[in-house]
């Protein structure tokens, strides 16, 4: 799908995109939590880590045993969404100049996955866990995890870019 360059329409396809896929990351978070007891992951962790960022605090030894932060679990949600309409729109944005080659099912499955890589470098060992959780009671429960909710985001990504594309 090619955007052409109005800047108002890739803005607006990747709002409904970003939003779209998020809110299917959380559908599916839900699922596993109601059907095999997985636990999903904690949001106000990132609003807490934001609150403290804000005050130049960048790193945690834990953050889960740093103090909490009035509001955080409202700031975390919002930032969740805030995310996922900025990957949205890193994935859309080659559009203005060019056919993007990953605006289409798989290339939306691949991207959401890479996302990964976010809470793998930058997330996780800010928090304290290290580099992809390796400094966590188990750390392969807590890749997969993350790696999980990122495929769902993918397959949101995909399932949203079909949606948005009957109408848009």
């Amino acid at each position: 799908m090619y955007m052409g360059d109005s800047l108002f329409h890739l803005v607006g396809f990747s709002l409904l995109l970003g939003v779209g896929a998020t809110l299917f990351m959380d559908i599916w978070s839900m699922f596993l939590k109601r059907v095999f007891n997985v636990q999903p992951l904690n949001y106000a962790l990132v609003g807490r880590w934001l609150a403290y960022l804000l005050n130049g605090q960048v790193l945690h030894m834990n953050i889960v045993k740093a103090e909490p932060k009035q509001h955080e679990s409202v700031i975390g949600w919002v930032a969740h969404y805030v995310i996922g309409i900025v990957f949205a729109l890193i994935l859309v944005l080659p559009s203005l100049w060019m056919h993007n080659p990953l605006l289409n099912h798989i290339g939306a499955i691949v991207f959401g996955s890479l996302t990964v890589i976010f809470p793998y470098f930058i997330m996780q060992p800010c928090f304290g866990m290290g580099i992809a959780a390796r400094k966590t009671a188990e750390p392969n429960s807590m890749r997969m995890k993350s790696l999980m909710a990122h495929v769902s985001f993918g397959v949101g990504l995909s399932l949203s870019l079909f949606f948005i594309s009957m109408v848009y």
